[in-house]
Parts: C-alpha cells; sequence; structure tokens
C-alpha cells in the first residue's frame, strides 16, 4: 500500500495525540513499585478520648495516601466523634467530619450491617469503616475527640492504613500530584420552599468526589407532600457558568432512588440510602462520583433546591427542610 507523506504526517499527530490521552488518563504511567511503602497504625480498647481531649491516632511523615479508616466503640454520642485529618502540617484539618455523617449516615441511624468497597457499617454502634484515598506530599496527622456530651469512661478501636508514593486515581484518570482531597461541610441549614442552596463554592481546578446529604421536612403531613422538597434537582455551576448543568430530576434520584424512596433501604459502591424515616420526613444518603467525574477547571458551585417547579408550576408543597450536607472534592 502507497502511503503518501501527508497521510503518514496525519498518522504520527494522531498516533502521538492517542499516546497523550494515554499517559494523562494515568494509562501510560508506571507505578514505581520500589518506592511503595505501607504504613499503619492501630489502637485496641483505649480510653483515648476521655476528658473531651482531641487525641492522636496517627502521625505519618512522607507523600503518598491514606486509604482506610475503621473505627469501633459503643458510648452515647459514638456517631458525633469528630475525626480530623491534618495534610502537609496544616494548622486548620481540610478535613473534620462527624463519624456518621463522614461515612454516609444520618440521624444517628444504627442499622447494620451494610457497605460497599468504599465505605459501611458494620456494627451497633461501631464499625464505620471507609477507603477514601487521601494524598498528602509531607505528613499526615489523623485524631478524634469525642462529642462534647459524650460520656468518659468507654475505650476506642480504630485501624488507620496508607501507602506512600500511592498515585490516587478517578474513573480511570490519574489526579495530579497537587490533588488534595478537601471537605465542604453545611450543616443545620434551614432552606425555605424553593431555595437554591449551595453546597459548596469553589474557585480553583479539582473533580467532585462525593456527597453526603441529611435532611429532614420540618412540617409533619400525612400525605406524600411532605417529602417534596425531594423534587429538588441538583445543580452544578462549573467554571464560573450562570446555567447550570443539572445533575438529578430529582433528590432521590441523584442517590439512585425513585419514587420518594419507597423500596427503602439500600448501598452499593456508586450510591446509597443509609437512612429514611417517612412518618418524619427523613432521610440520609451518599453518592460518589468517582467512576461518574464531575470535572471543572476553574471552579464548582454545586446546589440543591428545596422542592421544584415544572413549567412554572411547584411540585406538592415542599416545606421547610433542615440540610446537612458533606461534599468531598480533589482539588489541585
Amino acid at each position: 500500500m502507497k502511503t503518501t507523506v501527508p497521510g503518514l504526517i496525519k498518522f504520527i499527530i494522531r498516533t502521538v495525540a492517542v499516546w497523550c490521552l494515554c499517559v494523562c488518563a494515568g494509562l501510560g504511567a508506571e507505578v514505581d513499585w520500589a518506592h511503595l511503602k505501607t504504613f499503619a497504625a492501630i489502637g485496641k480498647e483505649l480510653p483515648v478520648l476521655n476528658g473531651h481531649r482531641e487525641a492522636e491516632l496517627l502521625r505519618h511523615e512522607g507523600k503518598g495516601c491514606l486509604t482506610h479508616m475503621w473505627f469501633g466503640g459503643e458510648w452515647p454520642g459514638y456517631d458525633r466523634t469528630r475525626v480530623r485529618i491534618y495534610v502537609d502540617d496544616e494548622q486548620s484539618p481540610s478535613i473534620e467530619m462527624e463519624l456518621g455523617l463522614g461515612h454516609g449516615v444520618g440521624f444517628s441511624d444504627d442499622t447494620a450491617p451494610w457497605g460497599s468497597e468504599k465505605l459501611g457499617h458494620t456494627g451497633h454502634p461501631s464499625g464505620f469503616y471507609n477507603s477514601y484515598r487521601i494524598p498528602f506530599g509531607k505528613a499526615i496527622r489523623v485524631t478524634a475527640q469525642r462529642a462534647k456530651d459524650s460520656p468518659d469512661g468507654a475505650p476506642f478501636w480504630w485501624i488507620l492504613h496508607g501507602t506512600e508514593s500511592l498515585p490516587v486515581t478517578m474513573g480511570g484518570l490519574q489526579l495530579p500530584e497537587t490533588a488534595r482531597l478537601k471537605l465542604y461541610k453545611l450543616e443545620n441549614h434551614t432552606a425555605k420552599p424553593l431555595e437554591e442552596f449551595a453546597l459548596c463554592d469553589l474557585q480553583r481546578p479539582g473533580a467532585l468526589y462525593q456527597v453526603t446529604i441529611a435532611a429532614e421536612g420540618l412540617t409533619r403531613r400525612a400525605d406524600w407532600t411532605g417529602m417534596s422538597f425531594l423534587e429538588g434537582i441538583m445543580r452544578a455551576y462549573i467554571d464560573g457558568a450562570k446555567t447550570p448543568m443539572p445533575l438529578s430530576s430529582g433528590l432521590e434520584d441523584y442517590f439512585l432512588g425513585t419514587y420518594y424512596f419507597n423500596r427503602g433501604r439500600y448501598a452499593n459502591g456508586l450510591a446509597g440510602l443509609t437512612h429514611f424515616d417517612a412518618k418524619n420526613n427523613s432521610f440520609s444518603a451518599y453518592r460518589f462520583h468517582d467512576g461518574d467525574p464531575v470535572v471543572f477547571g476553574s471552579g464548582l458551585r454545586l446546589t440543591c433546591r428545596c422542592g421544584e417547579q415544572v413549567d412554572g408550576k411547584t411540585v406538592g408543597n415542599p416545606p421547610e427542610t433542615r440540610y446537612t450536607t458533606y461534599t468531598w472534592v480533589y482539588e489541585w
């Protein structure tokens, strides 16, 4: 077959372009196995949280990722224990979470066991675990602190694992070395009917990793309208856009539910319903985006709406609703 010079040039350009895309996607990069080194810390039946002090569970210097956390214990307010993660010697933690909400669970729901490869809850009330990859460049420090109204006296268990020089990938894409996982929180926000509110609003490149929402309609009704705040659409305003990209047609289907979660609880690697109480108009759920990337180049404003309108008409009769949201974002 005869190949012309322009044809050959086009072939070379296409080949180089494909190679570059593979490298950018992390498909052409090799892991440096010689520099991988796993580290760990455990605590077994220790009263380190007595006195409402912030106890250090792990401190490690180097560069890599925290890859696994598990926590055990039993006392009033266990799920409200605060876990803080300090990355690269920061003074204020970029991640501060309650045990329950940090694992997708609201309203102190102790239903167990359930779980996936990313997170779960295996005991009563104990056994929260996750496999979030939390990268660091110089050092990482993990602490815990009991809720103020939790009593002293109960022992605490923990397991923490990580690996030095381990990259972070999302959806087959290797993230930049500068990527850091941040947690944005909105706690106990009471939204008016049809109010659109922000879960996070940031101005830098990154990718959305996970969202947890715990919400409760504040007006009790006997019919379905007491939960019609679930009609709210999740919206992403990417890179300063004035017009949003819709991420769902309602709130329950953002979490892969349907008909106001009419089939009850579920949990899988993409999403899960961790609490549902139709009588009290409340739910909590989590949703991961690692296999379904929402990527942005200069910023992200992620919003939810308390109820929704279609063609100018309000769907149902959404009540004032109290929301707590956890939004996990990789930034670089």
